[in-house]
């Protein structure tokens, strides 16, 4: 016979206790919200009759987690950040904030403080030279009117060929493939960089263990990571996922949305080789505050001064 108590006013006593309400120290709002995860806890615990072993099993696949600094990955990988751009979409769409690119993850390997250019740069470093495919990416970013705006800042960022990230992979040098650049009079980026690879979790890691007992794959596609941000116009946290990649509609992450497929050209020339093009406008909402100008205040590495 299943035992259930977790209802019971002993226990809802028992976990306000537990959750501070008993003294007027502390923060309210931690409070209430220790609270509900105690008795959602509880009751998930009850309703599928979790055992000790699995309890503790959790607890220490938690441990790992952290341990690995994972965790902005498995949350990715759940679909917990893509439910967080869903649910903003709602809350925008009942007050009338509509238009404009389309937001997506941020993911959780952006560093704060990249070189800053003005109109165009180069991004990579040239230590993939021969081995990987020069890109250039070039855009404007424009009101919702379609006018453009000169002086927004794009931050940008992506994987290099082998699917790692700057500053998290130690053989790059420093801000290799992250660039923040002012675009010009006519609202115009330019960068040339590298095409990326997508990359995959890793197999031993925590958060890939747990996709497998899902009998999920942990692959993202090529993509390009975006902040792109103008005075009186809301942030706006974005990703272009190339086209033609294999995982493009198949994103562990579930990053991949209408509207943020970039189309890679490759072209050939006699004198340069191979070469990719890819060509991607953004359009900004009107900001209905100053702090939605800003980007959430997410920990990240390296935060600015």
């Amino acid at each position: 016979m299943t035992v259930k108590i977790a209802h019971t006013a002993e226990l809802q006593a028992f976990f306000r206790e537990a959750a501070g309400f008993t003294n007027d120290d502390g923060n309210s709002r931690l409070k209430n919200i220790v609270l509900r995860i105690l008795q959602d806890s509880a009751k998930i615990i009850e309703d599928l009759e979790i055992s000790e072993d699995e309890f503790w099993k959790a607890v220490d696949y938690l441990n790992r987690l952290g341990a690995r600094s994972e965790a902005g990955l498995l949350v990715a990988g759940l679909g917990i950040e893509h439910f967080l751009d869903l649910l903003q979409d709602a809350k925008d769409a009942q007050i009338g904030l509509t238009g404009g690119t389309p937001r997506t993850i941020e993911g959780p390997l952006y560093v704060a403080g990249a070189p800053l250019c003005e109109g165009e740069c180069r991004m990579d470093d040239g230590s993939e030279e021969g081995v990987a495919t020069v890109m250039h990416l070039e855009g404007q970013v424009f009101d919702l009117h379609g006018q453009p705006l000169a002086g927004a800042t794009v931050d940008l960022w992506h994987a290099n060929t082998k699917g790692t990230y700057s500053f998290f992979d130690s053989s790059q040098s420093e801000y290799n493939l992250r660039r923040r650049i002012i675009t010009d009079a006519d609202g115009r980026y330019r960068a040339r960089s590298i095409v990326p690879s997508g990359y995959g979790c890793d197999p031993q890691g925590p958060t890939q263990e747990c996709l497998n007992q899902l009998g999920r794959h942990g692959q993202r596609p090529a993509h390009v990571h975006f902040f792109i941000s103008a005075p009186g116009h809301r942030h706006l946290t974005t990703q272009i996922n190339l086209s033609g990649d294999q995982y493009l509609w198949d994103d562990f992450a579930y990053a991949t949305r209408e509207g943020l497929v970039g189309e890679v050209v490759f072209r050939e020339d006699a004198a340069l080789g191979r070469y990719a093009e890819l060509k991607f406008d953004f359009q900004l909402q009107p900001a209905p505050d100053a702090s939605a100008e800003q980007r959430s205040q997410r920990p990240r590495a390296l935060q600015d001064a």
